[in-house]
């Protein structure tokens, strides 16, 4: 069973890209959508120019940005919060737990309130990103103890810092255009999404995902904890530093696209793991196709139940809170 998952997965993400180009405000008949396709790959169809001037503008430049942009970040999240759990053998971890997020929000705060280039905005949240576990990282090796540990505390920290560093941005920031603006950012929400944000993103973001789902099995040897990593010819920190800076350049990633969407590093593990273990060379891939149908779907929920847009990562946390306390229940009883 366990070998039809990903071929299973791979077809469901298929057809859940396929409805979400169907669904939307404006409801498109399908014969004209099967039409656009014919149009765009055989180029021939019976659609006159107005016809597939309003398909291209909603299908290519609306829709198929938006359901690229839900695929790559809840691929990415879960993909590095499955890393982030194996690498610290805690099935509590989440792709935010050495203060990436917290560090990615204060860069695209700042950005904000800084400048009005969108660019800017998208390079210093991904710098800040770095910084945020740079500082994590420099902590644990300044209190030298258990590295573990001192990682942790040091994420801790360091996302303790960070936050305090966004609300003294949020209160200096102009209450009329900027403060709102900075608040519904970081809410999470995909509406902003364009395909040129995707074009330069896509590629780094793609890389990553495959980099970590590639050291699938030195993450199981990690796994096992660093003196069995080490007898078994592992090395222990450089394995430890690259997940690290995988995850922080796909994690920091999906806050430039999106904003803040939690909970998706925490849960889709724990699916994954309950579907097909925790062998992590194929328990990786699961999540980055779990995770993508996952936000997918809530994407779809998010703008389609009500009238008006719900943020997607107010979703996701509305579906997140419930699901962590199954999750520690699951803990107690041991997650491997």
């Amino acid at each position: 069973m366990k070998r039809l998952t990903l071929p299973l997965l791979t077809l469901l993400l298929t057809a859940a890209v396929l409805l979400s180009l169907y669904l939307g405000q404006y409801r498109l008949p399908l014969a004209d959508i099967i039409a656009f396709a014919s149009w765009k790959v055989f180029d021939h169809g019976s659609l006159n120019p107005e016809q597939q001037s309003l398909l291209t503008n909603i299908l290519l430049d609306i829709r198929l940005p938006r359901i690229t942009a839900a695929i790559l970040i809840g691929s990415a999240l879960s993909v590095s919060g499955t890393a982030f759990q194996a690498l610290f053998i805690n099935p509590l971890v989440s792709p935010g737990l050495l203060g990436v997020l917290a560090g990615a929000s204060f860069g695209a705060a700042l950005g904000m309130i800084c400048s009005k280039s969108w660019l800017i905005v998208q390079c210093s949240t991904l710098a800040f990103g770095f910084v945020a576990v740079g500082v994590a990282v420099t902590i644990a090796r300044i209190f030298r103890g258990t590295s573990i540990i001192m990682l942790v505390l040091g994420g801790i920290i360091s996302g303790a810092f960070f936050t305090a560093s966004l609300s003294i941005v949020k209160y200096a920031a102009d209450p009329s255009n900027q403060l709102p603006a900075i608040v519904y950012w970081l809410m999470g929400n995909l509406s902003a999404v364009d395909g040129r944000t995707i074009g330069l993103i896509s590629l780094p973001m793609l890389a990553g995902i495959l980099a970590l789902i590639v050291n699938g099995g030195r993450l199981n040897v990690m796994s096992m904890g660093e003196e069995e990593a080490r007898a078994l010819g592992i090395h222990v920190g450089r394995v430890r530093i690259t997940v690290i800076f995988l995850a922080t350049l796909i994690s920091a990633l999906t806050v430039v696209i999106g904003g803040i969407i939690g909970w998706v590093g925490l849960i889709i593990p724990h699916i994954c793991r309950m579907l097909v273990g925790p062998d992590n060379r194929l328990l990786l891939p699961t999540a980055a196709l779990t995770g993508a149908i996952y936000l997918l779907v809530v994407d779809n929920v998010s703008r389609l139940v009500f009238t008006f847009e719900i943020p997607t990562g107010i979703v996701t946390s509305l579906i997140g809170i419930p699901f962590f306390v199954l999750v520690l229940n699951r803990a107690q009883r041991g997650w491997r």
